[in-house]
């Protein structure tokens, strides 16, 4: 038998996103919001793990309270428990303070033999919170995991690096963030979806956490510094060249532009 967490994360269903150019948060208030496609993986990954080895799937998310959409969802896809991490104080987080405070969150849910997470989500796309989830809870972790077993107390998980494939067994608990092709996530049933209807999603906020000092989580707790972001602009100038010409086009336009 075996417990698992699932770090699912709500972004936006666009791409056309403002971005506070002070903060450089996302603006994602009258935003339509999905769950990252990447999480799918991971938590279709925990299901079939728990359908061969026994044991419960819990999920998580840090967010806003409509956050909650994603945990209804992960009920209706087989999630047997969901919690919901809001607080104001936890907003603005850049990766270090949010793999800090996932770290806190998962803590107060219980204890797991495997957390799973995407490989990476689309709005941030840094790939980092999972492992650095892992470093702050001192467990080890693999990441681009395309293939996990579990075995003699731990689990052995294939790495998809960039050259060549790698087998690790780790003791657990232990983390792992997965490929998109590990599985196919399964959709939503809406007979269990009947089943599930009412099923209670926990919400906790920072005072439920080990560490209660606001200095470490949001803004507050974030090294990092954005000196500027922006949207990338709309409708840039084109020149479309055909012909025999071409070649020369492109010569004098790589020329006055100095790349030649």
């Amino acid at each position: 038998m075996m417990n698992s967490f699932v770090c699912i994360k709500q972004v936006p269903a666009t791409n056309k996103v403002q971005v506070d150019e002070k903060t450089g948060v996302l603006l994602r208030d009258g935003v339509a919001s999905k769950m990252n496609p990447y999480d799918l993986y991971a938590l279709e990954t925990a299901l079939r793990l728990r359908e061969a080895h026994g044991g419960r799937v819990v999920v998580g998310t840090m967010g806003p309270p409509q956050a909650e959409s994603i945990i209804r969802e992960a009920y209706w896809m087989g999630a047997d428990e969901g919690y919901v991490f809001s607080d104001r104080r936890l907003a603005g987080a850049d990766v270090l303070a949010t793999s800090y405070a996932l770290s806190q969150a998962i803590r107060c849910a219980g204890d797991f033999d495997l957390i799973l997470c995407g490989k990476q989500t689309t709005d941030g796309d840094t790939a980092q919170v999972g492992p650095a989830i892992a470093e702050h809870m001192g467990i080890p972790h693999a990441a681009w995991v395309s293939r996990v077993e579990p075995r003699e107390g731990g689990v052995c998980v294939e790495q998809q690096l960039q050259d060549v494939v790698e087998t690790v067994w780790m003791p657990f608990p232990c983390l792992i963030t997965v490929e998109q092709d590990i599985y196919v996530p399964r959709l939503p049933s809406l007979v269990r979806a009947a089943q599930v209807r009412g099923k209670p999603v926990t919400v906790l906020g920072l005072d439920a956490f080990w560490d209660t000092d606001p200095a470490h989580y949001g803004l507050a707790g974030s090294p990092t510094q954005v000196e500027r972001i922006f949207p990338p602009p709309d409708g840039a100038n084109r020149e479309i060249w055909t012909g025999a010409d071409s070649a020369r086009h492109l010569f004098e336009a790589l020329t006055k532009w100095k790349f030649l």
